[in-house]
């Protein structure tokens, strides 16, 4: 990589680890939050809705934004945007102002992811696309580690609206690294050209509707099985195997290790095999993976299984901005990738309500079982998809010197 090419992946890696550190803010702190409101499940429930509500907004409207007037600009506005979010959250004196303040950082997470993928595609030449985008997708697993470690020194110490104001110092780092930043060449050229950004884009045609229906459920299924493991297997592993908290937080950790070892192993992949490939192996491993969970007979057997589960299921993420931005012109690249993500996030946020369910009236074997399928359907998907089918791994030169940056 050249100078800048670094300074766009740091710059951008740095800006959605920060987005899903305020994000994940909400899960340390929620249980201190429900205690200083006297907040029912309902209530506590609902701010988690109301931020993934924000984040669609917000991933419609700054995509339109980004696709307009330019991927930098809404990169710094963005982070600005829930960074003063999440500092409101301070002087948050009921429950009404905690939904407002969140709705608000959820437009402002939603917004930026867009403009990262957009900004990185446009910076770097197609057959280093997968791995740029997947160490920027590693930020967000940065960010939850960074969470957990805050909540932990900050909460017992401060409270809970503390932690919200220190979350908002790292952002003095984003603006910094911005400063070197430009608009890529492609989206000059595309302002030149003087052509409209319209969402509607999106659904231009069956076969177009057709791919970011698909990209959509696609997602969906990532997010529903990261919410799934992240946020009930913890506590389902607790008593199935009679854990304590702290060799739970053995288990997410380890899961976070795997998740990042698969986002840097499908880069690579992803860039010499093509994406369709790619996806289908990690999509039909994640589907045999999370059989390993109900193998687990301890400490150990369960922190090694979390490794591999955490490496196939989350091991993709960081490919859909590659493949969103390969199949999308740059006139509605930034939108296409935001409401494609936010999108599956809310519909894929909803997992948690059902592994629940599938808890309250069967058993943990369910819940393996759901989240197997649902990778099968994943896989399905992915094969109806003509333009993914249609994007071949791109041709590989011994030619290691810098390239100038092509839009893809």
């Amino acid at each position: 990589m050249s100078r800048y090419q670094r300074k766009v992946l740091f710059s951008t890696a740095s800006g959605i680890a920060l987005e899903n550190m305020d994000i994940m803010f909400l899960s340390f702190s929620l249980s201190s939050i429900i205690s200083t409101f006297g907040l029912s499940g309902t209530q506590a429930g609902l701010i988690a809705t109301i931020t993934n509500l924000g984040m669609l907004i917000g991933g419609i409207f700054f995509g339109l934004i980004a696709d307009k007037y330019g991927r930098v600009k809404v990169f710094s506005q963005t982070v600005l945007l829930f960074s003063l979010a999440s500092l409101l959250m301070f002087f948050a004196s009921n429950i009404y102002l905690v939904y407002l303040f969140r709705f608000i950082a959820g437009i402002g997470a939603g917004g930026e992811y867009g403009a990262c993928m957009s900004l990185i595609s446009e910076s770097f030449s197609k057959k280093h696309l997968g791995r740029a985008s997947s160490i920027a997708g590693i930020g967000a697993q940065v960010g939850a580690m960074l969470a957990a470690i805050l909540a932990s020194l900050v909460i017992p110490v401060l409270g809970w609206r503390m932690l919200y104001v220190i979350g908002v110092f790292p952002v003095l780092m984003v603006l910094f690294i911005r400063r070197g930043l430009k608009e890529p060449e492609a989206f000059a050229k595309r302002q030149d050209e003087e052509k409209k950004t319209r969402l509607t884009d999106l659904f231009a045609g069956g076969k177009m509707s057709w791919q970011t229906i698909g990209l959509t459920l696609m997602v969906t299924v990532q997010i529903a099985g990261y919410f799934g493991l992240m946020n009930w297997l913890p506590s389902i592993m607790q008593e199935q195997l009679g854990l304590s908290v702290a060799g739970s937080s053995v288990w997410m950790v380890s899961t976070i290790v795997g998740m990042c070892l698969g986002m840097l192993t499908f880069g690579t992949i992803m860039d010499k095999l093509g994406p369709r490939l790619s996806f289908t192996i990690f999509l039909i491993f994640s589907s045999l993976a999370v059989y390993l969970l109900i193998m687990a007979t301890g400490q150990i057997t369960l922190t090694l299984a979390a490794v591999v589960v955490g490496y196939f299921i989350n091991g993709m993420y960081g490919g859909y901005g590659a493949v969103i931005s390969s199949l999308y012109p740059t006139q509605i690249r930034a939108t296409a990738n935001n409401f494609i993500m936010n999108a599956g996030r809310a519909i894929g946020g909803f997992s948690s309500i059902i592994i629940g369910f599938l808890m309250d009236y069967y058993n943990l074997n369910a819940v393996i079982l759901f989240l197997s399928s649902i990778y099968l359907v994943s896989l399905v998907v992915l094969m109806t998809i003509p333009g993914v089918k249609s994007l071949k791994a791109p041709k590989q030169t011994s030619n290691t010197k810098y390239e100038k940056s092509h839009s893809v």
